[in-house]
């Protein structure tokens, strides 16, 4: 079996194609290298992969590579390239995200939209989608009111599925996101930029005030509901992938507190534009389609991002 990942030299597709390789899939990695972080991080993450002699790696842009003949013979898609932040879609970077989020999704399907051989096409969206809701936790059917330019075209990534879906039976699953965390965390993530700074001994930025709740969701979690949708027989739906419950980010922060026995010392500042108050999965569709389950507690997945980030492997 064929996979091709998108976006796998970043957070979580370095760790869908290690485990798609551990379960024997032949597995063709592609990736941008964006100047949204660190070149040197992505390759970093590759550093394992390209051991592997099931794995091959291309590197280029979604709009300007031969996409049809990387896909061709692809029984496996997954989707999980874009350009990443919601704090940063804002104004004159927006084409970035258009171009990465809109117009790589509508290229892509154009070239899997013939494919006799392709099964599952797995497209990563996020919770993000939602907006500001109150109405929690959220199902797949609340209404989506994205209040970020980010949102925004993660929702037309969606859309631009469901077109494909409905004219040309392009067989596929959208997941919605909810806050990944882990080994490789993007350093721009909250985690990061939190356990990097305590064992620095530095100043803790923290938004809304700490009030606001999260929905975490474990890197090796996301990629078993990534590994579910695609080997199940559901087609057409939008699923949401979460921790299925929330914290408060200063509980949180006491949680690392301990693992780390630092002290933490805290700056807290009101929201930034794009920031949502609460995030909370209903996952209860998830379990019952793809028989999806996380399995790793948030204290238990914050130890293993606190051992990566000392090691440096950054």
């Amino acid at each position: 079996m064929k996979a091709v990942v998108t976006g796998a030299a970043g957070f979580i597709g370095s760790h869908l194609c290690e485990k798609l390789l551990s379960k024997g899939f032949e597995v063709v990695g592609v990736d941008c290298f964006t100047e949204y972080y660190s070149k040197d991080i992505k390759k970093s993450n590759l550093k394992e992969l390209n051991k592997n002699k099931n794995f091959g790696f291309v590197q280029g842009n979604l709009n300007k590579i031969d996409l049809k003949s990387i896909l061709s013979d692809a029984d496996y898609v997954f989707h999980l390239a874009a350009q990443a932040g919601v704090r940063s879609s804002w104004g004159r970077d927006f084409n970035i995200y258009t171009d990465n989020n809109i117009l790589a999704v509508a290229n892509l399907l154009e070239s899997l939209k013939s494919s006799k051989k392709l099964k599952k096409l797995v497209f990563a969206s996020s919770s993000s989608v939602y907006g500001d809701t109150t109405d929690l936790p959220v199902k797949e059917t609340t209404p989506t009111k994205p209040v970020s330019p980010y949102g925004v075209t993660k929702l037309a990534g969606e859309n631009l599925l469901f077109s494909y879906g409905a004219n040309y039976k392009l067989p596929y699953v959208a997941l919605r996101f909810f806050t990944v965390f882990g080994p490789r965390q993007r350093p721009d993530m909250g985690f990061n930029i939190f356990i990097t700074k305590m064992l620095s001994g530095k100043t803790l930025p923290v938004f809304s005030s700490g009030k606001s709740t999260r929905d975490f969701t474990y890197v090796a979690d996301i990629v078993d509901g990534c590994l579910l949708a695609a080997k199940s027989n559901v087609t057409g739906e939008i699923i949401n992938i979460g921790g299925g419950h929330r914290i408060n980010l200063l509980d949180v922060i006491r949680m690392l507190e301990k693992i780390t026995g630092i002290k933490a010392k805290l700056e807290l500042f009101k929201a930034q534009n794009g920031d949502v108050a609460h995030t909370w999965s209903d996952i209860s569709k998830a379990k019952k389609l793809l028989g999806y389950k996380p399995k790793i507690t948030l204290e238990y997945g914050l130890e293993k991002e606190v051992e990566w980030l000392k090691k440096g492997e950054k």
